[in-house]
């Protein structure tokens, strides 16, 4: 990831810190060969590096799409088990340790043309909470559900099968893109389809509000728009992600050590 200057010194990698409770993170960061970049620095960073929980990766993916990110629990809020503490995780990464996934982004195109685009979900939610939502789904032009009566309907990368997804379903998945109905009135809950399926979602009775990650943008629907789901061909690589979801760092959380 650095680049070059002159044949044998590279130089510092740009990086941008994001999230809550930065100042703990900054020193530790400024150890290394590194740039950090001011808040409004319009240069594009080598690396962007998110202090904070899954919401605070998905905002550094929302500001700074498809830069590398690098995703470290925030010592304030976020206890560690001792393998995976933010000194000991920049080391690794600095001396070229740590492993990078290949994630893709989901993306809507809403009816005016424009996307939202997410590192684990898209979320089509009823607006009005006395009633539900009708809905339905077609697969590469065909039809897939002819009508889904629901809460809400939630689409999912592999990524983000571990939330809201797995709250509904009790299950995640590995690879492909996931739709879950929320309290669907046929009770057919979840499939998951392969990568590059291309969904068209009807809003037959609305109104709705559609979502992408914690984007605060809510995107109102009435009845009869239409939105298309898909995969994204370019991706995001990220750093750490095995020690981000450490299971005994997640059940000190739980258990407020």
């Amino acid at each position: 990831m650095r680049k070059a200057s002159g044949k044998s010194t590279p130089s510092p990698l740009k990086v941008r810190l994001v999230g809550r409770n930065c100042a703990d993170l900054r020193p530790l960061l400024e150890r290394f060969p590194v740039e950090l970049l001011p808040e409004k620095s319009r240069t594009r960073p080598d690396l962007v590096v998110s202090s904070g929980g899954d919401g605070s990766l998905l905002g550094a993916e929302r500001e700074y799409p498809g830069v590398p990110k690098f995703p470290i629990r925030d010592r304030a809020n976020n206890p560690k088990c001792p393998l995976h503490h933010e000194e000991k995780m920049l080391s690794e990464f600095f001396a070229g340790r740590l492993a990078a996934q290949s994630l893709p982004r989901i993306v809507a195109t809403l009816p005016d043309g424009t996307e939202l685009m997410g590192l684990n979900d898209i979320v089509l939610s009823r607006k009005n909470l006395l009633a539900t939502i009708r809905y339905r789904i077609r697969q590469d032009g065909r039809m897939l559900r002819p009508q889904v009566i629901a809460d809400s309907l939630i689409l999912s990368t592999a990524f983000g099968s571990t939330g809201y997804f797995q709250s509904i379903t009790r299950g995640n998945f590995q690879h492909g893109l996931g739709i879950a109905c929320n309290n669907p009135l046929d009770g057919e809950i979840f499939t998951v389809l392969p990568e590059d399926a291309a969904l068209e979602v009807e809003l037959l009775r609305g109104p709705a509000v559609v979502m992408a990650d914690n984007n605060p943008r809510l995107v109102s629907l009435e009845t009869g728009a239409r939105i298309g789901i898909r995969l994204s061909q370019g991706r995001t690589l990220v750093y750490g992600l095995e020690a981000f979801r450490c299971q005994e760092c997640y059940f000190l959380r739980r258990n407020g050590k």
